[in-house]
């Protein structure tokens, strides 16, 4: 089947999204996320081998890491959006691989992009990218979430060099309307980009917390190492707590008829 070609932005920015490969979880800590910021951060404000600046190779207005995907407000430069969102989809993918001795692709093989051609569906976006935690049940408001731009926004991070082109966004929209829009949610009718709900009847922290309890498993993904039978064993009785079939595929790697056989 042919590939849809992309939408070109005539303003290039995109909305963009990154997510692990069968919905994978691809920050395991803290460190994951940090890694992944400081990728950001080296797009936006890239030096040469002698730490010498090099210019931008693109703008961000905002972010939000999730633990298994990844949503970009991003405005494309001279390098174009495929050659930066492929440099930082790859650089991430080598540190993980070598982490946690991982095999294969990390990604899924093609991000997902959408144009944004003016100030209103951009100010959607900042919302969504934003609250992006909260529709995936990971924490209450929007303030309280680490990883994600909005702490740039309200200065927050003072400590970290910013990443995202905040007096740009703010010129436009100033903080304290911004921070009424950010902390309104947006209708769940909207329709943005695949806005990720988690899957199962049971939070992936409890499905994480069966493995480790019952069967000594820190990592989800280590279950593709056991022996089939004990692998399937294991499966099963991870469906019986409560756990969906997508979303053991999903924590464990694992094919979703793997899981749906065992």
């Amino acid at each position: 089947m042919t590939r849809q070609l992309r939408q070109q932005s005539a303003t290039g920015i995109h909305h963009v999204m990154l997510r692990g490969i069968n919905r994978q979880t691809i920050f395991e800590d803290d460190d994951d996320f940090c890694k992944f910021v400081f990728i950001l951060k080296d797009m936006v404000q890239p030096h040469d081998q002698l730490r010498r600046p090099l210019p931008s190779r693109c703008a961000i207005y905002s972010y939000c890491l999730m633990p298994n995907h990844v949503h970009l407000l991003i405005q494309e430069k001279a390098d174009g959006l495929a050659a930066v969102v492929r440099d930082i989809a790859s650089r991430f993918a080598r540190y993980y691989n070598d982490k946690y001795g991982h095999f294969g692709h990390l990604f899924q093989d093609r991000y997902k992009s959408e144009p944004v051609n003016d100030a209103g569906y951009f100010l959607v976006l900042i919302r969504y990218i934003h609250q992006n935690p909260i529709a995936g049940g990971l924490c209450d408001d929007v303030e309280s979430y680490t990883w994600s731009s909005w702490q740039e926004f309200t200065g927050d991070k003072r400590s970290v060099s910013s990443i995202c082109a905040v007096g740009a966004v703010l010129k436009k929209f100033p903080l304290e309307d911004l921070r009424e829009q950010v902390n309104t949610p947006l209708s769940k009718a909207l329709k943005v980009m695949d806005y990720d709900t988690r899957s199962g009847t049971i939070s992936d922290e409890e499905v994480r917390a069966f493995f480790l309890s019952n069967y000594g498993l820190n990592r989800a993904a280590d279950l593709a190492l056991y022996e089939k039978s004990r692998r399937n064993e294991i499966l099963k009785a991870a469906k019986d707590f409560g756990a969906s079939i997508r979303q053991l595929s999903r924590l464990t790697s694992l094919g979703y008829s793997i899981v749906q056989n065992a």
